[in-house]
């Protein structure tokens, strides 16, 4: 008896679960969900900014990396690393040997004082990596409410559309009291009750539409170029996203010129492959049922 009374309620239990699930499901699948403001607003990358690089026969616009180097330097490094590229292959980017060695020299990086065995800063040497602006992550993180601000290394791979989303991310600071689609839907009017965040600030290109950097590229004429070009912040921000794409495929371009002879020798191949075919099975005819 008990145990009839133990299968009864087992029975039961497996009844109830499977009833909840089965309506929880039908509830998700049929239900709207509630939009949210960075679902309405958040906005794609804008693609009307074109590179040199791009396409199948793209090549690098060596001075803009230039350009761009000198923007990630006097803005960026301020609290974005780039550990993985070293001083030396700033040789892709045109600048000669003595160039690497003083641009190298004119950074401090950590060192060890010979004598003393202390952590110390020296200048740099052309075979020493980009250093961090913190010296550890606990010490980015105080500095920066919390979040440590990432390597810009690799940042054009890790995020979609990288190129393009560095450089709208960087243009597309707005004030949310403002801020419209181009359909005419004001941020405001749809969600009167949206505030940023405290100690963010509004972007609509990032995802949760506030970022906690703030606009880095504020005015015209905050970097000199060393070739004249005029210092516009969408000019800035093209050229730093340009350099970024370097930073994480320094290879792109020889990629690219690589494979057009592959491709050139895979459709000789095939011709001589069709033309051998056709040679081997000439002499056979063609069996008639």
């Amino acid at each position: 008896m008990i145990r009839l009374v133990g299968i009864l309620v087992g029975l039961g239990f497996t009844l109830v679960v499977l009833l909840a699930f089965v309506t929880g499901a039908y509830t998700a699948a049929t239900d709207d969900a509630a939009e949210t403001a960075d679902h309405v607003f958040h906005l794609a990358p804008k693609e009307d900014v074109s590179y040199a690089f791009e396409g199948p026969v793209g090549h690098w616009d060596i001075a803009q990396l230039q350009r761009g180097y000198k923007v990630y330097k006097e803005v960026c490094s301020a609290c974005h690393s780039l550990n993985l590229v070293a001083f030396r292959n700033l040789a892709g980017l045109g600048y000669s040997e003595a160039q690497i060695k003083a641009e190298a020299a004119s950074w401090q990086v950590p060192g060890i004082d010979p004598d003393t065995g202390e952590n110390v800063s020296r200048p740099g040497e052309p075979t020493d990596y980009f250093p961090s602006p913190y010296p550890n992550d606990v010490a980015a993180k105080a500095a920066n409410g919390g979040k440590a601000p990432p390597d810009l290394s690799l940042i054009t791979k890790a995020r979609e559309e990288g190129t393009h989303y560095v450089h709208s991310l960087l243009t597309g600071y707005r004030d949310p009291a403002t801020f419209a689609l181009s359909n005419g839907e004001s941020l405001t009017e749809e969600f009167p009750d949206y505030e940023v965040p405290p100690g963010t600030y509004f972007n609509p290109y990032f995802p949760a539409l506030a970022i906690g950097m703030p606009p880095p590229l504020t005015s015209a004429g905050q970097v000199t170029y060393d070739d004249g070009m005029d210092a516009s912040i969408d000019q800035m921000a093209t050229d730093v996203s340009a350099f970024l794409t370097w930073t994480a495929e320094p290879m792109l371009i020889k990629r690219k010129q690589t494979g057009w002879p592959v491709l050139g020798f895979l459709l000789l191949a095939t011709l001589l492959a069709w033309f051998a075919k056709k040679q081997v099975w000439a002499p056979v005819k063609p069996r008639k049922d």
